[in-house]
């Protein structure tokens, strides 16, 4: 038979940013609506890394990094679980003297944000973190920075926002959306469903552009697949999460010992005119053994390692790799929250709050100005 709900606000993408607003908004008093095209937490926000980091970070996004070390901190009153959360540290790796002045540069640019930032000579990190090979040069390290289990987490927030009192509907592809004379009405067909809000959420990830498409507005967003892995359990020797200046190989070693890494690309599912956003995408073998023989130069206890489990998903990039966050110029009552660029696990919980502000209040203390979608017009 078939439904038909009223909400406050409707949400699109049940990821940690469609979870944590949900979430703040529930909390807020509104009837909130999620639809959610798979399950909860399953695409980008379930197949990431798992990097709760700040270092790194363009200026610009600090203060919405802050604040969402600051929710970070409250995990366990958020969603009920610590989601195997750490303040590990994370220390960012140079491998040459050029890395390490941009490094320096880095810490030097970002000093009145608070980060706490560390810069390592190669003797200093050495004393630090004997098991690092002769690959590094020197380093910085973020002392509060850590990770977190995303598989964990990113659906932890949708439970919490359902426990708070908001509709959470898993496999709920949006079928239809249009915009009203008092808002929006989205159908979805999968659960013969129809929700209508004066308010809607675009949090869908690699298909927020296809939604925002359908409404009669352009959204720059494209698909990019994160290559990941997992090694067999290994003695613990790495208490940081660790990145690596100029790019290549990431990792972190969980308390069950497994090494945790990723770098690089993951092989896309082809996509048709009815799908123009791949669903899926596969490791390739190649390129994973390229990133555990990356990952064996800096750490030499890997060698020999065996990776006993291997994934990519789909997540949504910007053409500046910043992300969008606010709302449209174009269609009163749409917010946007998309193209994090492979760096939204840290920030979703703040970007969750932010919305919650802009529905409720109408304006956020947190800037986000930088990330409007008009300056891609």
């Amino acid at each position: 038979m078939s439904r038909l709900i009223e909400a406050d606000v409707a949400i699109v993408g049940g990821g940690i940013v469609g979870g944590s607003a949900a979430l703040f908004l529930a909390r807020a008093g509104k009837k909130v609506v999620l639809l959610e095209r798979d399950r909860c937490g399953s695409r980008a926000s379930g197949v990431n890394y798992g990097g709760v980091r700040r270092q790194g970070r363009a200026p610009q996004q600090l203060p919405l990094a802050q604040r969402s070390h600051a929710l970070w901190g409250q995990l366990p009153d958020l969603i009920g679980e610590d989601g195997e959360y750490v303040r590990s540290g994370h220390l960012k790796l140079a491998r040459s003297p050029q890395d390490m002045a941009v490094l320096e540069s880095y810490a030097a640019q970002v000093a009145d944000y608070g980060l706490g930032l560390r810069l390592l000579s190669g003797r200093e990190l050495r004393q630090m973190y004997p098991m690092i090979g002769d690959k590094a040069v020197g380093g910085s390290l973020c002392p509060e920075d850590g990770h977190a289990n995303p598989r964990l987490v990113s659906p932890a927030f949708s439970r919490a926002a359902a426990a708070a009192g908001a509709t959470i509907i898993e496999g709920a592809p949006v079928s239809e959306v249009e915009q009203t004379s008092s808002g929006f009405r989205l159908r979805s067909v999968a659960q013969d469903l129809t929700v209508t809000a004066p308010v809607l959420l675009n949090c869908a990830g690699a298909w927020s552009g296809v939604l925002a498409a359908r409404l009669g507005e352009t959204l720059p967003i494209s698909a990019a697949h994160p290559l990941m892995a997992v090694t067999e359990p290994l003695p613990a020797f790495l208490p940081v999460s660790i990145g690596v200046e100029g790019g290549g190989v990431y990792g972190r070693q969980v308390t069950r010992g497994n090494f945790i890494f990723g770098g690089g690309r993951g092989i896309p599912h082809p996509v048709s005119g009815d799908a123009p956003v791949p669903d899926f995408a596969r490791p390739e073998r190649g390129a994973l053994i390229s990133l555990l023989q990356q990952a064996a130069e800096l750490f030499p206890d890997l060698a020999g390692a065996t990776i006993i489990r291997s994934w990519s998903g789909v997540e949504a990039y910007t053409p500046d790799h910043e992300p969008i966050i606010g709302p449209s110029s174009t269609i009163p009552g749409l917010f946007h929250a998309c193209g994090f660029s492979g760096a939204g696990f840290q920030t979703g919980p703040a970007v969750g709050a932010i919305l919650a502000d802009l529905v409720t209040l109408g304006q956020s203390s947190t800037p986000i100005a930088a990330f409007s979608a008009d300056r891609f017009c």
